[in-house]
């Protein structure tokens, strides 16, 4: 019968045998990803030889300096208020009907062509042609579409 383990020998491996296993590990890592490191050494050659590598250690070195000076700018007023804008603006898009947004920027865009053609006739506008072109149902739809838009803008500054 076999003796029992009294003893477990711990290999200790000198700094020489563990800097080889380590070079070893590394040589195998290389080998099995070699077109990954390929790839990566094209890419950093390519940023050297554009400057842009310069730039980012560069920007490195003085990451305290540039992260102050970007605070700095994200804290100033207007900043800010572009923030709060774009978040309430979010909001309000959130609530709309996209179907809805979706065809009043059609007829947004589709406003502005005929805004711009009638730029090119100069002709005068009287008082006689705006009476006129209330009877023109598109005209009519529109200023009823404002007329309501308006409506609901006082009643939404009223609250």
């Amino acid at each position: 019968m076999a003796q029992p383990i009294k003893q477990i020998k711990k290999i200790e491996l000198t700094e020489e045998q563990q800097r080889e296993l380590s070079i070893e590990c590394l040589i195998t890592e290389a080998a099995q990803n070699k077109d990954s490191l390929l790839e990566m050494l094209q890419l950093l050659q390519e940023l050297h030889s554009s400057g842009i590598l310069e730039a980012v250690n560069s920007l490195v070195k003085v990451k305290e300096q540039v992260a102050k000076i970007a605070v700095d700018q994200m804290t100033r007023q207007p900043v800010t208020n572009l923030i709060n804008n774009a978040m309430a603006a979010g909001g309000a898009l959130t609530s709309l009907d996209p179907e809805m947004t979706k065809k009043l920027m059609g007829s947004l865009a589709k406003g502005f062509e005929k805004a711009e053609q009638g730029l090119q006739v100069h002709s005068k506008v009287g008082i006689l042609d705006l009476l006129k072109v209330l009877q023109d149902p598109d005209i009519n739809r529109a200023i009823g579409f404002g007329l309501n838009l308006l409506k609901g803008i006082g009643e939404g500054l009223k609250e």
